[in-house]
Formats: C-alpha cells, structure tokens, sequence
C-alpha cells in the first residue's frame, strides 16, 4: 500500500465526519449550563410570543434609566435547538428595543454588545418561555386584560401540543399554576369569552386597555340578551342571528377605551333587538335586566356600572342621548332635559370585583333555583312584606372571622395563591396547632415536620400526662388524632375523644373545657389548610383554591 501524502491526509480529515459545522457539532454549540455571555444586537431577537403587544407604559422612563445608567438588569437569553439568533428568555422585549433604539440614535457600543446570563433551552421550552415572559410583565407592568388572555390562550395551545389532548379550562389552570403563573378557572373563562366574541368586534378598545371588571360586564350583557333572544325566537323565522347583531352592534363602539360607554352599547343592541324581534323596547330592556341579575347572584358577576360616567372615566359626565335604534323603540319617552336619560334605572356600584371573586371563592356547591322558584319566593316575600334575602351583602358580611396570632385569620375558607403550596401549608397548619394547644398549655408537645400535615404530637411521658388537665389531654389527643399519626401504645386515649369532642367544640359541659372563640375558628382554618395540603399530595386538587372539597 502506498504511502499517504499529507495532502492525501488532510482530505480524509476533511470528510463528512469530521467537519466543524456538522449536525453534532451544531447540536452541541450551546452551553449545556448556564452561562455568562456577551452578544451583540444582530445576535439577539425578542421573544415572538410575547403576550404584551402595546408599548410598555413605562417604555420612556426605562429608556431615560437605560441611556443614563445602562442596562442594570441585562435580560437571560436562551436559543431554540438549531436556530442561528439568541432569543429573550423571560421578560426583556423592552428593554431590546430600546436598546435598537438608542443604538441607531447614538451608536455607542454600550448599547450595541451586552452581557447576559445564557440558560440552555429546557425540555419543555415554549412553556417555560411563555409563562415566563406572562409572570415578568405583570411583575415589570401590567398587561391590559387581552393581552393576559391571548398569552394564556397561546400557553393552551402549547400544552395540547405537549400533551396530545384537549384541555379542560380546570386543566389549564392546573398547568399555569404548576408553572409558575397562577390563573383562576373562573377568569381563563372570561378571557377565553373576550377572544371568541369581543375582540372581533373592539380590538381598539381592548387593546388600548379596557378593564376586566367592564369586559366582565360585557360578558354578563351578552349572555342576557342571547338567553331573552333565544326565548323570544322559538319558531319565528328571523333574518339575522344573535352573533352577527351583537359583532355589528358592538363594533361600532370601537373606540378609545376612555369614551366606550356600556350603557350606550345596550341602548343600541336592545334597540335592535326590539326591531328584529317586533318587541316593545322597554319590556325588552326589562326582561333582559332581570336575566342579568339572575345571573350575577348564581355566577358573582360583577354589578352594572352606574350610566351615569363612560367606562374608563374618572368623574361622572353628563350621559349622551341613546343612539337612534334605542330612541325610536321607548314608546311615550318624554321630550325636554330629561329625555336624554335612559330609561333603565341605574344599579348601584359595588365594591366590584375583589368582592365577586370572594363570592365565587366561597361558593362550595352553588345550590339549585329555577326561575319558577324565585318567582314564587319573591311573591312570598312581597305578600308577607319581607325583605327578600341580598345573597352578595350576606355573603360578604358573614365572611370576615378577624382572628389574630402569628398568622392573623380574616377568612377561613379562602386559600390565597401565594400559600397554596404544600411546604407553606405545612408550616401555617404547624403553628396553628402550636396555638391551639397554647389554650391548653401544651404547645411545647406540638413539632413541626416536613411530613404528613405539617405537625406531630410529642406524647409525653405517662407520669407527666397523668399531671395534666383533663381539658390539655383531650387538647392533645385531638390534635394527635388530626396529625393522622398512629396511636402509640402509651400515647393519648383516643377512645375517650369521643366522649370529650363535644365539650371541646361547644361546651356541652358548662365551658370548662370549651375551646376559645379564636381556637375554634384556627381549628376550623388548620382542617381548611389540611385538606387542600392533601388534596395537593394526592394530586387530586382542585384548579381554584376557593373550591375545596
């Protein structure tokens, strides 16, 4: 065999399997960890799917602080598996674009090569990605309600993509929050109901930042006129469908959110509704309302914004004259200064929606009615001259408990997000139960553990449990019996548990030993949490917190 040249050498070194820019040596191009990096401007794209699509509210004072300072917080970046440019990991696409912009007005080097910390595109990168680029911009500033609702509608479909199945919006929640950007089921329904029937109609105003409390009311509008439209429809044959009326009458409301008045947008659709119909306006509008608050009391809707101001407006206005399809369709309306007001009477403003989502958050089962049984209630009510029952102001005054100690109680039932996780449960539950048996003088057997509900009963030794009250035994022995811990041989008695349960909750002895008001309701509140931290253990837990078992 003929020796090799070094030409002939090199050749074969040359070959497919040993070039630089092939498959593996592509593949293997990133850091595997996360790394220091600089880039340039050319290398860097911004995040495509970032939710936010209006300009950043705080964009000129961010570019001030950027020209002056530079970039105190340069973003991660990352790169999709085969892809040429770097891309912004998790919130960062504003401060990109100022940084192009400075660039191009300055040209200062500062501005054009940065340094980052590069992390590895993860397994489940688009979602990691997305939620996210969703948790810094509510961090960094507020994203209006559909641009909220678009990125969790994105984060859907990535997660069908992953996991090859239609999600529930139950599942969706699920999956958010176990992600890291926690969403009510109740609000991923109202965001999915702006995208499908509002958006076409006002991307203007939405975009430009309509509130969730309006769109919400929107929503509620909707849904009323649909069911007294669907009512009234039965075997007629009409030359318009609910849909396209609600898109033609809505869209001509899109304007700046500031000037969007809902009053006028139901003046308007119940007009037309009442032409296509061939019904009288006025006993239109009212079957309507009625359907409205039938649906606010079952579902804690949010109550009708006062006519009186525009939606986004900060002090009331004077009301404008209702569009002519309303007008034409009030029979007998008055002329004069007061023919301009609508004809609906205006409900009052709650507290809005912190208090609807209360509502909702404490509904455990919401309990059946039918139409005819509110009609036969109101009429009882009326001929005995009772006051009929207001569940929301019921609701909200009977809530509030106010219990103090080192985790204060205004509310027993209601988990909020921030604690709805099984270490922070545990640690709550420890310490309620050290304050429960602080009532007996035995807190000192009460641990906390990283296991089980979060605590144990130290069962002290038989001559120094024999010394103890019978009200600290039975104390102890409850709180052993709820650690879910097997009874030791020479622990408490829990046979007598039985015997000394109620004394210990209502005090059917007298009150020698009845728990405090305070202990009953952190008793109340340590079983709320347990069963959550269970559920969450078994993996069985509900998408909202508000809706235990």
């Amino acid at each position: 065999m003929a020796d090799l040249t070094p030409q002939d050498m090199a050749a074969k070194l040359m070959t497919t399997c040993f070039e630089r820019g092939g498959p593996t040596m592509t593949a293997l191009s990133d850091p595997i960890a996360d790394t220091p990096m600089s880039v340039t401007l050319d290398q860097l794209r911004p995040y495509d799917h970032d939710p936010r699509v209006k300009r950043n509210p705080a964009y000129e004072e961010i570019k001030a602080s950027i020209r002056e300072r530079g970039l105190d917080a340069p973003p991660a970046i990352t790169r999709r598996p085969g892809e040429e440019h770097f891309i912004i990991r998790n919130g960062g696409n504003t401060r990109l674009a100022i940084l192009r912009e400075l660039w191009a007005e300055t040209k200062q080097e500062r501005f054009f090569r940065i340094s980052c910390l590069f992390r590895p595109w993860p397994e489940r990168g688009e979602i990691v990605a997305l939620t996210g680029h969703l948790a810094e911009n509510e961090l960094r500033g507020s994203l209006t309600f559909i641009e909220r609702a678009l990125g969790v509608e994105k984060a859907r479909e990535f997660y069908e993509q992953e996991t090859g199945s239609t999600l529930t919006q139950s599942d969706l929640a699920r999956r958010l929050t176990a992600d890291g950007y926690p969403v009510q089921q109740s609000h991923i329904s109202r965001m999915q109901d702006a995208i499908r029937y509002l958006l076409p109609a006002i991307p203007t105003v939405l975009y430009g930042g309509l509130g969730r409390h309006q769109i919400e009311r929107l929503a509620v509008l909707r849904k009323a006129c649909e069911r007294t439209w669907e009512q009234r429809a039965l075997g007629r044959h009409l030359t318009a469908d609910f849909a396209s009326l609600f898109q033609d009458v809505l869209s001509q409301f899109d304007a700046q959110p500031n000037g969007f008045s809902l009053q006028r947008v139901q003046d308007e659709l119940v007009g037309q509704m009442a032409d296509l119909l061939e019904a009288d306006y006025d006993t239109l509008s009212l079957e309507i309302d009625d359907s409205e608050n039938r649906q606010r009391v079952l579902t804690g809707e949010p109550s009708p914004i006062s006519p009186i101001a525009p939606i986004g407006s900060a002090t009331p206005r004077p009301v404008s004259p209702p569009p002519a399809a309303a007008t034409a369709h009030r029979a007998g309306a008055p002329t004069g200064p007061t023919a301009a007001i609508p004809s609906a009477q205006p409900a009052a403003v709650t507290a809005a929606g912190s208090d609807a989502e209360r509502l909702r958050d404490h509904i455990v089962s919401p309990a059946p009615t039918t139409e005819r049984l509110q009609s036969i209630q109101r009429l009882v009510a009326d001929q005995l001259g009772d006051n009929r029952p207001d569940f929301e102001t019921d609701a909200l005054r009977a809530i509030p408990v106010q219990v103090g100690g080192l985790y204060p109680i205004s509310d027993v039932w209601y988990i909020e997000p921030g604690l709805d996780v099984p270490n922070r449960l545990r640690v709550h539950i420890a310490q309620f139960a050290r304050e429960i048996a602080e009532e007996a003088a035995v807190a000192e057997h009460i641990e906390p553990s990283e296991r089980g509900i979060g605590f144990v009963c130290v069962t002290p030794p038989f001559a120094q449990a024999k010394a103890l009250s019978a009200f600290a035994q039975s104390v102890l022995t409850l709180l052993h019996a709820l650690s879910a811990a097997p009874a030791p041989v020479a622990g408490p008695d829990r046979a007598r548990l039985a015997d000394d349960l109620a004394p210990l909750l209502h005090g059917s002895d007298g009150t020698s030993m009845r728990l405090t008001d305070a202990g009953l309701v952190k008793l109340f509140r340590l079983l709320r949490l347990a069963r959550r931290l269970l559920d969450l253990d078994s993996g069985a837990a509900c998408a909202d917190p508000g809706h235990g078992s």
